[in-house]
């Protein structure tokens, strides 16, 4: 269910701040949404993995905190991250 190491990198390349960044809120959620996608195509066809839909929650309460707090701390930077990433509205 997890990402590959090659699309974690590409993921780390295309939304970091500065070079090698790899742990700014950006980086983060990016990932976060590449693991979430991935998942949310695994229950197409897995309608009763009950255990892994857990962890799917988890991915998302934990994208959402990341998101509040880029939030909080630049409305700018929020704005643009979930615009590239092609979250929400």
């Amino acid at each position: 269910m997890s990402i590959t190491p090659e699309e974690k990198n590409r993921l780390m390349k295309e939304f970091a701040t500065k070079e090698g960044d790899t742990g700014s809120p950006e980086v983060q959620v990016a990932i976060l949404t590449s693991r979430i996608s991935t998942l949310t195509e695994h229950f197409k066809t897995h309608k009763k993995d009950n255990h892994s839909r857990r962890g799917l929650l988890k991915l998302v309460a934990q994208r959402r905190k990341l998101l509040d707090y880029t939030k909080a701390k630049d409305e700018a930077r929020y704005q643009d991250l979930i615009k590239r990433l092609g979250i929400r509205r």
